[in-house]
């Protein structure tokens, strides 16, 4: 499984003041979009999140997203190591994802670029 990357969640009070922050961090503009009722900029390696707090709560479970090739071939492989997948692999607007709980019990999603 290649492994391409990946992004660090962030869950922000307000969006709109913490975007500037990120994006001189990260020099960059962030690319803004909402999903599921909760706001989200990704700037660089950051993907600001911010929206009720209930929405939020399930966020934070998920330690970060890890850009891969292929999530079917991720699939396969977290599978054969014991991780429990918990939802996926679906098709979304960027490509299909997963989340997968590692034996340690981190929870992390997996993404890729493939058609949704």
């Amino acid at each position: 499984m290649d492994i391409l990357g990946a992004t660090l969640r962030v869950c922000v009070d307000d969006l709109e003041t913490a975007v500037p922050f990120y994006e001189r961090l990260a020099g960059g503009r962030a690319l803004r979009f909402e999903r599921g009722g909760v706001q989200v900029a990704a700037v660089g390696c950051f993907l600001l999140m911010s929206g009720p707090a209930a929405e939020l709560d399930v966020l934070r479970k998920v330690a970060a997203t890890i850009a891969v090739k292929d999530v079917e071939e991720a699939h396969r492989v977290l599978s054969e190591l014991g991780a429990r997948i918990i939802a996926g692999p679906v098709g979304t607007p960027a490509g299909r994802n997963l989340i997968a709980m590692h034996p340690d019990g981190a929870v992390y999603e997996y993404v890729d670029r493939g058609g949704a």
